[in-house]
């Protein structure tokens, strides 16, 4: 005589797919994040500044680029932590 288990065990179907990860929003949008930051990080540190000289050539004013790149970072970080980061999509 055999005896019928209480729960199946589950199938390939049922088991999560590698690619169920990889697809999730909010690493993809962190991952963004970062890599804006990674980028004002290396800007500031290797890039140029800009430098402004006045017609005479009297005075001259020099503001580092990462601060402006770092403004872009910043607004790129809100639209993206937003988008990104927010509860699931509705599905009205």
């Amino acid at each position: 005589m055999s005896t019928v288990s209480a729960q199946a065990p589950p199938t390939a179907a049922e088991r999560p797919r590698w690619f169920s990860r990889v697809l999730v929003r909010e690493m993809w949008a962190s991952l963004a994040i970062t890599a804006m930051w990674l980028a004002v990080l290396f800007c500031s540190i290797f890039g140029p500044d800009f430098v402004a000289i006045s017609g005479a050539g009297a005075s001259t004013t020099t503001i580092p680029s990462g601060i402006i790149v770092a403004f872009f970072a910043y607004l790129g970080t809100r639209v993206v932590a937003r988008y990104g980061l927010s509860g699931p999509p509705d599905a009205d």
